[in-house]
């Protein structure tokens, strides 16, 4: 009976297929699920109350996967039906906090710079070590019933996978063990973890039952391992190398981020394999209208690419205003809006390995760019705000937006992006007290002389006297010098990337950073797949010199800009623009 009902409930899995799992194993499977409850003393059989909510509970088998979707693990999962539970009666309390992703880079870029190893570990069965305040019953699970009291039912003391509540309890739960044991959390992240030996420092990031950890000194390392390892069953998986579908290869002179396998299941998913490659992901000058006498497309299928793409964000900076532009049209996408799409899958195409480098001998200082267009969006007129946060030379967070507002003027659009960017500033200035730096007075670069000085000037004019309050807010943190804008010309705006399409020509022999590009001169992509990964792992591992690279491998090199610009090495050139976010190696 077990078997029958394990496979009913496998309607999905990490991986999105069906699996033919063997029933005796998923028999097999469901006793060591048991087995945890009965370990972590997660319930209670009692007599069937009167007058309360009986939830039921169902078999799910899921299969967890690794950067390959190659399956690590499977197991029989027990979950409660949760949508039967009552607000005010069952449950009361149920956000849990997770992980930003900004947070996440913000601590690899760290990582990097103090030349630290990242680990990682998992905890089995987490939210079953939740403890729970409400008064919560369930039925005995299918194959599972007690033959001597068949219509008891169990009262849970801990929580359970599928309850409103769980993973607040175990957020709960786990939050005061780490309190417990010395470590302190987070200013403003309340999912990153401090403990300070001394001048070591170890940091500990959660994302509900994922734990990843690094520290100045490896003693702390291993000491935070047996401390979990103590008190919760734990998976000890080794140095990061896939963590919420960021693939990250950590190597001498830094750790490098990408997606390159999701991007591949992305074009087979859409059927793009075939397809030629573009050089950009959306044409310069492009405008996207509502078109409405368009042929209408399928609405399911392309809001799953856009979903897909936004995704794909998290480590491609350089598509982030070509999809924001293609999301504005979900609600009624036409053709011109899925070829708009088509176009960034196919750039992807040509660009999969792309990804972000965080060198360990670079700086760590704050430096933040913010630019806007004016009336960009054809549709209603709205601006659209751009803007990218540096530490040293590492990018760690970006935004394009389109603006709540309709400004009336250039600076006034401008005025309102750098009261956004200085918001994630002040974000990433209060993260970064708890790593211990102390910052005053960041830069913010601006394009805009006329929004720079509505910034320093109290006085109420005409043209912003209609601005709203909200956006006043960057003049007291000017005053109180927490940040300071700094002017810079249009040709050096690393932000412009953010507010409008690139151009493949704005690509400079003379700027700081270079990347692989894995299309080869002579050879077809499709024969090339072999030596492109061998190369790139090469290049990592700092065996490959740019000039060994380019000849030997005959593989093409471009140079893009990315971080602040030093004038004196040309003093006369005005043709700059940052073209893509990619650096793997500073020349």
């Amino acid at each position: 009976m077990l078997e029958k009902q394990s496979m009913k409930g496998n309607r999905s899995s990490e991986t999105g297929t069906r699996p033919r799992t063997n029933l005796n194993k998923s028999a097999l499977n469901a006793r060591d699920e048991l087995a945890e409850f009965e370990r972590n003393k997660v319930w209670r059989l009692v007599e069937r109350p009167w007058g309360k909510t009986i939830i039921g509970l169902k078999w799910i088998l899921r299969n967890k996967t690794d950067e390959n979707n190659l399956i690590i693990r499977n197991k029989a999962r027990l979950v409660a039906k949760g949508y039967r539970q009552q607000e005010g009666i069952d449950y009361d309390e149920t956000y849990a906090p997770v992980a930003r992703i900004e947070a996440i880079r913000i601590f690899l870029a760290y990582a990097a710079h103090k030349n630290m190893t990242v680990y990682q570990m998992d905890v089995k069965c987490a939210f079953l070590n939740g403890v729970l305040q409400e008064e919560v019953y369930v039925e005995q699970p299918e194959g599972f019933v007690d033959s001597r009291f068949p219509n008891h039912v169990y009262v849970l003391d801990k929580a359970l996978y599928g309850l409103k509540q769980a993973p607040r309890a175990w957020y709960e739960t786990l939050t005061d063990y780490l309190l417990g044991v010395g470590y302190k959390k987070g200013t403003i992240d309340p999912t990153l973890f401090l403990k300070k030996s001394g001048k070591d420092l170890i940091i500990v990031q959660i994302y509900v039952d994922d734990i990843i950890f690094a520290s100045t000194k490896p003693e702390m390392c291993q000491e935070f391992e047996n401390t979990m390892k103590s008190q919760f069953k734990m998976s000890m998986m080794g140095e990061l190398t896939f963590f919420l579908g960021l693939q990250v290869r950590q190597c001498p002179d830094g750790i490098f981020i990408n997606q390159a396998k999701y991007v591949q299941d992305l074009l087979k998913r859409f059927d793009f394999g075939g397809s030629n490659s573009a050089a950009t992901p959306m044409p310069k000058n492009f405008q996207l209208s509502a078109d409405t006498s368009g042929k209408p497309v399928d609405q399911k299928t392309y809001r799953a690419i856009i979903g897909s793409l936004l995704y794909l964000t998290s480590s491609r900076p350089d598509i982030v205003f070509s999809t924001g532009v293609c999301a504005r049209f979900q609600c009624d996408p036409r053709d011109s809006h899925l070829s708009a799409v088509k176009r960034i899958l196919r750039y992807l195409k040509g660009t999969p390995d792309f990804g972000l480098w965080y060198p360990k001998d670079s700086g760590f200082e704050l430096i933040a760019y913010t630019d806007s267009d004016h009336a960009g969006c054809k549709l209603n007129r709205k601006s659209t705000s751009g803007a990218c946060q540096f530490l040293g030379d590492k990018l760690v967070s970006w935004s394009s937006r389109k603006q709540t507002c309709v400004s009336l003027s250039t600076a006034e659009a401008e005025y309102v992006a750098a009261a956004c960017c200085c918001s994630q500033v002040l974000w990433m200035k209060t993260q970064l007290a708890d790593f211990g730096y102390t910052m005053h007075r960041i830069p913010i670069y601006c394009d805009s002389k006329s929004a720079i000085q509505i910034t320093a000037n109290p006085v109420q004019h005409s043209r912003t006297k209609h601005i709203d309050i909200r956006y006043h807010f960057i003049k007291d943190h000017v005053e109180k010098g927490n940040i300071e804008l700094y002017f810079v010309e249009s040709d050096y705006q690393l932000a412009d990337l953010f507010t409008k399409p690139f151009d493949e020509k704005h690509v400079d022999p003379h700027y700081d950073f270079w990347l692989i590009q894995t299309r080869t001169r002579s050879k077809p992509d499709e024969t090339n797949q072999g030596l492109r990964s061998t190369v790139f792992e090469r290049f990592l591992s700092g065996e490959l010199e740019k000039s060994r690279f380019s000849d030997s491998e005959n593989l093409n090199i471009q140079v893009f800009r990315i971080g602040k610009l030093e004038r004196s090495s040309f003093p006369h050139r005005k043709t700059m623009s940052l073209s893509a976010c990619f650096p793997i190696r500073k020349t």
